[in-house]
């Protein structure tokens, strides 16, 4: 069997963990306090997006009266109160990559000892190299992290695949230089990711078939 692909990099949330509802939940949440329409599972997809502002912007919030740092402590305090786990073919994934010898990482816009501590509580801390989470809780952009952490576990561009949910890690993964694959069940809709023009699967399994026989 050839491989195109030695290291994987994962966007966590999700990706491998379900918590595109407990993320609505949290943001419905916050629209309440402020006697804002909540949002539907359907519309969230559709306006999610990165850096977190904009789409704060589109959900109705009034920025210019809010003070930032509080709402992104806001979120992820109501955020923390969810029940989120991994999605049913999350680990079973992990490991088949794993048997076949491909190196993986995370790479993704959370804060580090809050992505730490999810993947400890989920039990796949060992199947990674490196967790590369961002300093602080404004959700801007993991571009940087994403060059740090291709450094760190010397990982060629040519040989490095991104899987995440979103346009943000298709964005990543063209300023990396490396491929990218999206799935197209979590903080956005199929239809936005194929805007992309990377392969979408409709889940992980998918996915990691296409890894494994060396597509994109």
């Amino acid at each position: 069997m050839v491989i195109r692909f030695s290291v994987v990099l994962w966007d966590w949330n999700g990706t491998l963990l379900d918590d595109a509802e407990a993320s609505l939940r949290a943001v419905n949440a916050m629209l309440g306090r402020r006697g804002l329409a909540a949002l539907g599972l359907a519309r969230y997809r559709d306006c999610f997006t990165f850096p977190v502002r904009r789409f704060y912007t589109d959900a109705g919030f009034r920025l210019e009266t809010e003070d930032w740092d509080a709402l992104a402590r806001e979120f992820h305090d109501l955020y923390a109160r969810q029940e989120a786990h991994l999605f049913p073919d999350a680990a079973p994934c992990l490991a088949e990559l794993a048997r076949a010898g491909v190196r993986q990482s995370i790479l993704s816009v959370a804060e580090q000892s809050r992505i730490d501590a999810q993947v400890a509580a989920e039990g796949v801390a060992g199947a990674f190299e490196r967790v590369a989470g961002v300093r602080d809780l404004n959700g801007v952009s993991k571009r940087e992290t994403g060059r740090a952490l291709l450094r760190d576990v010397r990982a060629a561009p040519e040989t490095t695949l991104l899987i995440g949910d979103t346009l943000h890690d298709a964005e990543v993964a063209e300023d990396l230089g490396v491929s990218c694959i999206l799935v197209a069940r979590g903080h956005q809709s199929e239809a936005r990711l194929r805007r992309s023009g990377h392969p979408v699967f409709p889940a992980l399994a998918d996915a990691v078939a296409a890894v494994l026989k060396g597509g994109r």
